[in-house]
């Protein structure tokens, strides 16, 4: 670096000071959210979400009312009024890939016949093309290590590319959608090839897609080298697709959607928000935690078949004695399922299944013990006002690990399932004509009349 270039990464010690000059005048006492019932991350005291908005896209139920009060029920996820446990076991049963049949029902409210799917899944092969030159002009140029920043960039210069970008009338937003929807995939694994071989020396892989294969497939087969896989592992990878492509209106990158939606920005923003709020460890990143919770255990534990051991480690855990010490169980608990969560207990039998194929029946025992282990623990340990459960993070990395996908695409494949979802709650916002969504904040601050600059004394 030159002696007159500009570090853009260095916090120097003048950034120090300031910030924490700026961290103590934002602070809030937090006494002040109850004085004025305040229901801050939008939920009330018991974790409930704040009605905030109407859809018919999907819907999550964990209680049932009885004698006027709730009860905590094993967990139901519907897409369109069906429960996600009946299109699984529906798409499989028939042998056939699911993912573009779902995303149907997500964005056009029922299910298609053949011949609709048919002609679905064709035109969805039909927009599995870049621009000409995207790859070497822009996903190759500057790689990013952070694939959920590759992505959204590359979502962002498509607007470029769009002679309609800023059209937001229903049929352009759809087509919009389903271009993302089929180059997500394309734009996610090219990302990760180009940071590879520009930072790791790895060879430099680009395979086209095939048009009739479906987006399991499509995935699996420009990512290897040799673009080769089971038919297990992409029914597999399809399957986790489909239980990642919505979950209500109130996770928050949909709710994103909905917000940045309501200001008629175009699609490419809108996406790239979305992509911005799934990037976070809270959210799309939560499965990454668990791999690296799971691969620091198998390093601390002497025996992982022991229950006392791995007992006695989940137990650090929660003391903020091991791992990243933040006292979470990564993947047990949710903010609304207590029971069960119901893409969890869908997706376990598919994780056993690929388990033994890939010989990790081992890894696979030492999740179901601390699947059994962690809410027992956690239920003793912590006050809690509601039940605890695994959720679908707990496997989900376990899958995409056995998989082969590296690290760095776990959270890009959520985003590659999640786009459906957006889309169609992204038309819904449109289509109703909503009001810009805009919450308000209560000021904390005591008015202050202007000092003059002569009159100022420093802080």
């Amino acid at each position: 670096m030159a002696d007159n270039e500009i570090n853009y990464s260095e916090i120097t010690p003048e950034i120090k000071v300031l910030a924490a000059e700026a961290a103590n005048s934002t602070i809030i006492d937090s006494e002040l959210y109850r004085q004025y019932d305040v229901k801050r991350g939008l939920r009330d005291l018991n974790g409930k979400g704040v009605l905030a908005g109407l859809t018919h896209i999907s819907d999550i139920q964990a209680k049932k009312i009885i004698d006027g009060k709730e009860i905590p029920t094993d967990g139901h996820l519907y897409y369109r009024g069906y429960d996600i446990e009946d299109l699984v076991k529906g798409f499989t049963a028939d042998d056939r890939f699911g993912f573009e049949e779902i995303t149907y029902l997500l964005l056009f409210g029922h299910l298609p016949t053949e011949s609709e799917l048919a002609d679905f899944s064709n035109l969805l092969g039909s927009y599995r093309s870049l621009p000409t030159s995207f790859v070497r002009d822009i996903i190759m140029k500057a790689p990013s290590h952070d694939m959920m920043n590759s992505l959204a960039r590359s979502v962002l210069t498509l607007y470029t590319y769009d002679d309609a970008a800023d059209d937001i009338s229903v049929p352009n937003v759809l087509r919009q959608g389903l271009q993302l929807i089929a180059l997500f995939p394309m734009l996610c694994v090219y990302g990760y090839h180009a940071y590879s071989h520009y930072h790791d020396g790895e060879s430099l892989i680009i395979h086209q897609p095939d048009k009739s294969l479906s987006t399991a497939e499509n995935l699996l087969r420009i990512l290897r080298a040799d673009s080769e896989y089971s038919e297990l592992e992409a029914k597999i990878l399809d399957v986790a697709l489909v239980l990642h492509m919505d979950h209500g209106g109130g996770n928050n990158s949909t709710f994103t959607t909905h917000v940045v939606s309501s200001t008629n920005t175009d699609t490419y923003s809108v996406v790239a928000a979305s992509l911005g709020s799934l990037k976070g460890p809270r959210h799309g990143g939560a499965n990454i935690k668990v791999i690296q919770m799971m691969e620091d255990l198998k390093r601390n534990v002497e025996d992982i078949t022991d229950e006392d051991e791995v007992r006695a480690y989940l137990l650090k855990l929660l003391n903020k004695e091991a791992f990243d010490r933040k006292g979470l169980i990564y993947g047990m608990g949710h903010a609304v399922y207590s029971v069960s969560d119901p893409r969890e207990k869908i997706f376990r039998s598919f994780v056993e299944k690929l388990a033994c194929e890939k010989g990790y029946n081992q890894e696979f025992n030492l999740y179901a013990m601390i699947e059994r282990l962690g809410p027992e623990i956690i239920s003793r340990e912590r006050q809690m006002y509601k039940g605890v459960c695994c959720n679908v993070d707990f496997y989900s990395g376990f899958v995409y690990k056995m998989l082969g996908l590296p690290e760095e695409l776990f959270t890009p494949i959520f985003a590659c399932a999640r786009i459906a979802g957006w889309t169609a709650h992204r038309i819904e916002e449109l289509s109703n004509n909503g009001k810009i969504i805009r919450p308000a904040f209560k000021p904390v601050s005591p008015i202050s009349t202007y000092i003059p600059m002569f009159e100022r004394k420093k802080a």
